[in-house]
């Protein structure tokens, strides 16, 4: 595999920057059909400063909803009249066409001190906002592919073989030669999935994880089932891959151990902002570890091999075993212990699904690319996991728990060791490669999981939120949601690789079976050209995966599995919870025949708290909606109450004010009791409370202000037939007149 030079223009500026010189162009082209002008054209008497003065309302509405236009207008002077011919007049927009604008880097800039600092932050975090057009450009390459979608899985040789010979062990040294055919079991049925994906990828070339293929032939519920398996399945894949990463450190540097939860907890935070600055560049950044892990780990194997041949292929027995050894009570070597040992090094088969999750991701031809990369992962996994697992047989390598008088080493670290003559700079190499590798295997988590809620909030079974993209073109809200949820598991178990591994296979292999068992019934379906061959693959893959995830959860069922059987039923739950909601939302907001404007009967009511500058431009703002204008005054104060009657008068105001007394000192409640009787008394009216508000001219000032407004409007937020707007006035603004605006509000009343 040689990787791809990128695309001419492949930075995400000068892309954006092509992309708008080629809009203006097309504007120019069609300047003189679009009549788009350059330039303001003044009548001549006309003064500049008196474009401010108020247009009357006709010569107003003349304004162009996209920015172009013209609009006579008057000056200060009964018969000083002049043209005002309106234009895009910054790099906010680009003109494409009338009534079709396009906004542009620069109309995303932030506005006010605190927003211009948060966005430098985040453009040095995440880099640049990348535009829609180029997506295309951040597909990936089959050599950058196998670092971003196959860590997962080729990381897990660091561990899997370690969990096999801890179960082996509490039946005493012996029983570790069962790791030899244990080892090759399991790169059997490596081989069986593989080659079952290669099927999926080819008849899915858009792609075809678990969940896609359940629901595409095997129908909702078995569909929800995968999605709810793999979206667990990638949670641990996360938790374990960085909690393993730590051990792995804590192996070269045993003062580190104390300090797992914390180191753990970073370099999550560390993976999830390089995943938040796109898949592309997430992908350079992660491919040279892995491959120097690969590199590391393959010559280790072979120095390992050509030691063992030296001595003949004599296996070096086991050094004896004490209690401290154990992570378990002692046990006799039975069919239980064997399934269990062989369950836990399943978990080197986590992770293989992701290309097939991941096809969309790659360089066309897609399918052919992801197939090849398979094939890679599955030989390159193969061959380095039966590299380990022999070689810690040859070496008589017993697995050391923390509470061992030597200190707590990993398999990985002691074969290194041994191969390498201790611990100089190629041992040190190996181990800190195995770091790198391992925290960034949850990069195929965080590459898998936004997809796969993707694809659920596609289909209404999660928050929309979850189908959004970011600057970067990547799922943010589902990367940012996968690095807390793992946080908060790898600092629930303590960053205990061991105790999270009964939790990680039991999810990922019933995903495995149900989508081989949606390809069986695909083959069966549409009996489409080598179908035979098809189904006996899938045939053997469904009844491989199947019985695995039976043992799994079997034999870990009492050490975590049963959390798992329990949390796929209630994530179930909440998905159809989630959308029911969405089917009746969406039939009550089916479009209906429009209303007509003057069927709509207005009765406006506007809390104030005193009679003052915000107050009479709220009352007057009001008054332009409807001629129904209510003003209504909250008190506790009984002297208060004839001060607010002596400022009524004075404003010598038609609009009618109510008094409403408090005894208890409640706002929020005698308002809505009161707007309760206004709608008993007028139904078919719409009822629109107007709040003023103010604004401090720095946001630290805002803090010093009362915030009841925010009460009223949040209990005003789930009262139906309510609308609900506010009028900001500005205070101490230079260069600005205070603003009316009708929005939602974030409003003060005092």
């Amino acid at each position: 595999m040689v990787d791809e030079a990128p695309p001419p223009g492949a930075n995400g500026r000068e892309r954006d920057r092509e992309e708008r010189q080629r809009r203006r162009a097309l504007v120019r082209a069609n300047g003189a059909k679009d009549a788009a002008p350059t330039a303001d054209e003044v009548i001549p008497g006309a003064e500049r400063r008196e474009r401010r003065v108020r247009p009357p309302r006709r010569e107003r509405e003349r304004v162009q909803p996209d920015l172009v236009g013209k609009q006579g207008m008057q000056g200060r002077l009964p018969g000083d009249r002049y043209v005002r011919v309106h234009r895009v007049q910054s790099d906010d927009f680009l003109r494409a066409a009338p009534g079709h604008l396009v906004a542009t880097e620069e109309a995303l800039a932030a506005r006010g001190t605190a927003g211009r600092a948060f966005g430098r932050i985040k453009r040095t975090l995440i880099g640049a906002p990348l535009s829609t057009a180029a997506a295309a450009h951040e597909r990936l390459t089959k050599v950058k592919a196998l670092a971003v979608l196959s860590s997962d899985a080729l990381s897990s040789v660091a561990y899997a073989t370690e969990e096999v010979l801890q179960v082996l062990l509490l039946a005493g040294v012996g029983a570790l030669a069962l790791g030899l055919p244990i080892g090759a079991a399991i790169v059997a049925l490596l081989l069986v999935v593989g080659i079952s994906y290669r099927q999926t990828i080819k008849a899915y070339p858009a792609g075809g994880g678990s969940y896609i293929v359940a629901k595409d032939n095997l129908g909702q519920l078995p569909s929800l089932v995968a999605g709810a398996a793999l979206l667990f399945g990638y949670l641990v894949t996360v938790a374990v891959s960085i909690s393993a990463g730590v051990a792995a450190l804590a192996s070269a540097v045993p003062m580190l151990r104390d300090y797992r939860v914390v180191l753990g907890l970073g370099f999550i935070l560390l993976v999830t902002i390089l995943n938040l600055r796109g898949i592309r560049e997430s992908g350079s950044i992660f491919a040279v570890p892995t491959y120097l892990f690969l590199v590391g780990i393959l010559i280790m194997i072979a120095l390992g091999l050509a030691k063992t041949a030296a001595m003949g292929f004599a296996a070096v027995p086991p050094p004896p075993v004490t209690a401290s050894d154990l992570e378990g009570p002692a046990q006799s070597l039975s069919i239980l212990l064997i399934l269990t040992a062989f369950s836990r090094g399943c978990a080197a088969l986590t992770g293989v699904e992701a290309i097939s999750d991941g096809v969309p991701a790659f360089q066309p031809p897609e399918w052919k690319n992801a197939r090849a990369t398979l094939t890679w992962m599955i030989t390159i996994l193969a061959v380095t996991f039966s590299g380990i697992t022999f070689l810690a047989h040859q070496f008589g390598v017993v697995p050391r728990q923390p509470d061992h008088p030597d200190g707590y080493e990993t398999v990985v670290s002691q074969i290194a060791r041994t191969v390498f003559g201790g611990p100089n700079p190629a041992y040190y190499y190996i181990q800190f490669a195995t770091l790198a590798i391992l925290i960034l295997a949850a990069n195929t988590a965080y590459s898998d999981f936004p997809r796969l809620a993707y694809f659920l909030a596609r289909d209404g079974f999660l928050p929309k939120q979850f189908t959004f993209r970011g600057d970067r073109l990547a799922y943010s809200t589902g990367i940012i949601t996968l690095g807390v949820l793992a946080s908060l598991m790898l600092a629930g178990f303590g960053g205990e690789t061991t105790r999270m591994i009964p939790l990680y296979a039991v999810g990922v292999f019933t995903a495995f079976t149900l989508s081989q068992g949606g390809m069986v019934m695909r083959w069966l379906r549409l009996r489409e050209p080598g179908w035979r061959s098809g189904l006996a693959i899938n045939l053997v893959g469904v009844t491989t995966t199947g019985l695995v995830a039976v043992v799994v959860g079997f034999t870990n069922f009492t050490k975590g599995a049963w959390v798992v059987l329990l949390l796929i039923p209630l994530l179930i739950m909440m998905f159809r919870a989630i959308h029911r909601h969405y089917v009746r939302a969406a039939g009550e907001l089916a479009a209906q025949t429009p209303l007509d404007p003057e069927e709509i009967a207005h009765t406006v009511i506007v809390p104030l708290a005193s009679v003052n500058r915000v107050a009479r431009q709220t009352l007057a703002y009001a008054r332009s909606i409807s001629p129904n204008v209510t003003a209504v005054h909250i008190t506790d104060d009984e002297a208060g109450i004839e001060q607010m009657r002596h400022d009524w008068e004075a404003l010598d105001s038609d609009i009618p004010l109510v008094i409403i007394e408090s005894p208890y000192r409640s706002l929020v409640g005698p308002l809505l009791a009161y707007l309760d009787e206004i709608d008993r008394q007028r139904p078919n009216d719409t009822l629109t409370v107007v709040l003023p508000e103010f604004i401090a001219r720095h946001w630290w000032e805002q803090i010093l202000h009362n915030q009841t407004a925010l009460r009223i409007k949040a209990a005003l937020l789930f009262r139906p037939g309510t609308v609900v707007t506010s009028v900001p006035y500005h205070l101490e603004r230079r260069a600005s007149k205070p603003a009316l605006r009708a929005e939602v509000p974030v409003a003060d009343g005092q």
